[in-house]
Order: structure tokens, then sequence, then C-alpha cells
């Protein structure tokens, strides 16, 4: 199995198994208070993120025959660190004013952006 495909299949797990903790929220309000979470929409969010680039692993690992190694890693980077830049501001939303987390954002948005569109000129129909 193509290694995107395989990635992409544990990020829909890791986004599955997050709707736990998006159950638990309901379940049992203040859990997440308790455990330090001021914006539990974050888990949420996280939770829904995962599934999204899981899809967008399984789908490019589908159509892309053999991608080259730093489209691969442009993805993967992407795919994983989107979803968890929301972790941070689940905690304390100032995290996100911060230069590193910044600079990780950008570096996030800027792999998975620039392999997104080198997979489509790589892709079926150019």
């Amino acid at each position: 199995m193509d290694l995107l495909i395989q990635i992409g299949l544990i990020e829909l797990a890791v986004g599955g198994l997050l709707g736990w903790a998006v159950v638990l929220r309901k379940e049992k309000p203040g859990i997440y208070r308790r455990i330090g979470i001021k914006q539990p929409r974050a888990v949420l969010q996280i939770h829904i993120d995962y599934i999204l680039m899981g899809l967008i692993l399984i789908a490019l690992g589908t159509v892309l025959q053999d991608p080259p190694g730093l489209l691969a890693a442009l993805l993967v980077f992407g795919t994983i660190m989107n979803p968890l830049l929301f972790l941070p501001g689940a905690f304390d939303p100032a995290h996100e004013k911060k230069l590193v987390f910044r600079v990780i954002a950008g570096l996030s948005f800027s792999a998975i952006s620039a392999a997104l569109i080198w997979a489509v000129i790589l892709g079926p129909g150019f």
C-alpha cells in the first residue's frame, strides 16, 4: 500500500478516535476545563481536520503514481501539522500570537498549499 494512503488511514483513525473526545465533552461537561482546555471547540476542529486531511492523502495516494519524495514529505508534514495547529490555542489562545506558532503555521500552510498545486500538476489530466 502506498505510503500516502497508509498515513491518510492513520489520520482518519486519529480523527475518528478524537470523536470520542467530542462525545466525552457532551457526556461529562466540565472535563475539558479540568484538564486545562479553554477552547473546547478546538478539539472538534482537530477531529474534523484530521478526517479531512486523511481523505486528502488517501485521494492523492490513489491518483499520484510514485510521487517525488519531496512532494510526499510536504503533503505529510502539512496534513499532520494543520490539525495540530488548533491544539496550542485549545489550552491558551495567547499561544497563537507567539512567533514560533506563527512560523510553524506559515510553514505548514505553505507546505500543503505548494504540495497540492504540485500534485495537481503531476496528476492525471495535465
